[in-house]
């Protein structure tokens, strides 16, 4: 497939330009060429997208679909992904400035996602309930909910968006999506892959541009039925105060502060190892990065200095250079972002063990590219420990017990993930219990599966991605109760005789 008008809106199967004329140039983050050139819609074009997507719902067509149907549709969504993953990984990587191994991974991961909610959207999740009396049918059914409006971020444009595409289209629901304006190239291109599996018109309609503008009609407008965002803390209350509004459902993602909590007993090779992996992927541009490092005091000289050693070795670089370890920042403003936060944390106190700058060298004068960087002597009490960097930035605190690192990993108003490090896995089975964090991992950081829920606790948001739950939050539940020999209630006796007027 060429893909060739992905820069323009989709709205009731067709491209279009935006009502206004306005475009967007979207750069390449590690040297600033330009990607492409995008249509940036106004509120009345998100209005007629919604209005295409709750006519192709409540028309009917679309609600004919068995659940046998929506799975084929999946399973062809997943087979043209197949087919064109390398194209959609460059794409990726020509947005983000993320390695492009990475981008080919992370579309390896979208396929999946498809994949998993084909072999979800067949099942009945119809259930006889026990009435507890005679002559009574009861019966739970679900039915989807209606039109979604997705906003998605800027870090995993494909992958995010997949775990809400996936399991609404597989609850039989239409949707709008609005991706970053920094980042639409994978979403936009999914819109021509939706049209070649055989989705109906006017289910996935696309809108392009910023959230004040583009994004404003999707958790206002009456024909929307639920709002499921991903992004920062304060864009998710607002969504939260407009959806009350018309008392919309809200499935909110929104980051995280994520302990990674090492042991004395741990086999601090692998610890160590894969603290590198938690915080510096992406250039540490990952929700669920693990940004705070809990290191037992025994241990703790030993780990940062050798941390603080490997991440001064780390290798920036362009999406395709071959020796590049990890790339460059998303935009300007959000290294301006960064390098405030490095320097309130050393004003508080911390100390810089690693990083702390941009990079030197004519390779990255065009791009947005910061060093990784370890702060240490970290407490709770500091802003750098509590507030998200969405950077290549690790905290690092000490602890000398068990209950400790438990309070001090709950010492947060996020919950989305954390880790445990330790040989005892008993021990790790009651810190894990304990933690109050949506994905706790053992002896490992960042895998996960399509089959497993993925969400947060507190402030990381409501609602649950991916697994039987992820699916669930696109249905509504509905008791059908039947009487099988109707006869009067008896409730109110009848009147005798004629009754007055």
């Amino acid at each position: 497939m060429a893909y060739e008008h992905m820069t323009e809106l989709f709205i009731n199967g067709k491209r279009q330009g935006s009502s206004s004329g306005e475009i967007r140039n979207v750069l390449h983050p590690a040297d600033a060429h330009l990607v492409a050139t995008f249509h940036e819609a106004g509120a009345s074009d998100t209005v007629a997208a919604i209005d295409a997507a709750r006519h192709a719902f409540d028309s009917g067509h679309w609600g004919s679909f068995t659940g046998e149907q929506r799975g084929k549709i999946l399973e062809r969504v997943a087979d043209i992904l197949e087919r064109d993953k390398e194209l959609f990984a460059k794409a990726e990587s020509e947005d983000t400035a993320k390695r492009l191994v990475e981008a080919q991974y992370d579309i390896a991961d979208v396929i999946s996602v498809f994949k998993y909610f084909s072999t979800l959207a067949p099942q009945n999740h119809d259930r006889e309930v026990d009435p507890g009396r005679q002559n009574v049918r009861s019966t739970m059914t679900s039915e989807p909910i209606g039109v979604i409006a997705m906003i998605t971020p800027w870090n995993y444009p494909l992958l995010q968006a997949s775990w809400k595409m996936a399991p609404a289209i597989a609850a039989g629901c239409t949707f709008v999506i609005k991706p970053s304006e920094l980042t639409p190239s994978t979403t936009s291109m999914m819109m021509d892959v939706f049209s070649e599996a055989g989705l109906p018109t006017g289910v996935a309609n696309l809108v392009l541009g910023s959230g004040a503008v583009a994004g404003g009609p999707m958790s206002t407008h009456p024909g929307v039925d639920m709002v499921s965002f991903t992004g920062s803390l304060a864009t998710g209350k607002r969504l939260m105060i407009n959806a009350a509004e018309t008392v919309k459902r809200v499935a909110l993602e929104l980051g995280g502060k994520n302990p990674n909590i090492i042991f004395a007993d741990a086999d601090l090779d692998a610890a160590i190892d894969n603290a590198l992996t938690a915080v510096f992927l992406h250039s540490g541009q990952v929700c669920s990065a693990g940004a705070r490092l809990l290191v037992e005091r025994k241990i703790h000289e030993q780990v940062v200095t050798e941390i603080a050693r490997r991440a001064d070795l780390i290798r920036l670089g362009g999406a395709t250079d071959p020796d590049a370890e990890t790339g460059s920042l998303i935009s300007a403003a959000h290294r301006d972002k960064v390098e405030r936060y490095v320097a309130d944390a050393l004003s508080e106190g911390a100390i810089l063990r690693a990083g702390g700058m941009r990079p030197e060298g004519a390779q990255f004068e065009n791009g947005f590219f910061y060093r990784p960087t370890v702060l240490d002597n970290c407490t709770t009490e500091m802003h750098c420990v509590q507030d998200e960097s969405f950077g290549p930035i690790l905290t690092v605190e000490v602890f000398d017990t068990e209950d400790e690192a438990i309070k001090l990993g709950n010492d947060t108003i996020f919950g989305l993930a954390g880790a445990v490090w330790t040989s005892d896995s008993d021990k790790a089975q009651r810190v894990a219990r304990q933690l109050r964090h949506g994905t706790i991992w053992i002896n490992d950081y960042h895998p996960y599966v399509a089959q497993a829920e993925w969400g947060g606790f507190k402030q990381s948001g409501n609602g649950r991605e991916l697994g039987e739950a992820g699916l669930a939050e696109y249905l509504e539940h509905k008791h059908i109760w039947q009487n099988l020999a109707p006869a009067p209630s008896q409730w109110f006796v009848p009147t005798k005789g004629k009754v007055d007027v």
